[in-house]
């Protein structure tokens, strides 16, 4: 299987995995939504930077109807979460294709 294929196929089960089946909608609340981050991502660099005030702030942005987070949210969390760890990678200049760490490496 392909990288980005069994990135997608991850994503899916895991939702699949950790929301409730409340009938026909699956959902996850914020106990689950808490559980699939401290128990699915094991990067030090990724799980250092989640704390309890960002995951409710999280809960609070991606459930703005206060009925669970579906699918959708969930995936809009999970590429809010690669956009972080991407510019964290990258540093935070707006210089295209040039981060703070490569900039520091041409210097020395």
């Amino acid at each position: 299987m392909a990288r980005l294929d069994h990135v997608i196929t991850n994503i899916v089960d895991i939702f699949l995995e950790y929301a409730e089946d409340e009938g026909k909608k699956r959902k996850l609340n914020k106990e689950e939504l808490k559980k699939v981050l401290q128990q699915e991502i094991q990067s030090p660099e990724l799980k250092g930077s989640i704390n309890a005030d960002d995951i409710e702030e999280a809960i609070q942005m991606l459930d703005k109807n206060h009925d669970g987070v579906n699918f959708r949210e969930f995936c809009r969390c999970v590429s809010y979460l690669a956009k972080c760890h991407y510019k964290k990678k990258k540093g935070k200049g707006g210089k295209k294709g040039k981060g703070k760490e490569q900039e520091r490496d041409q210097e020395d």
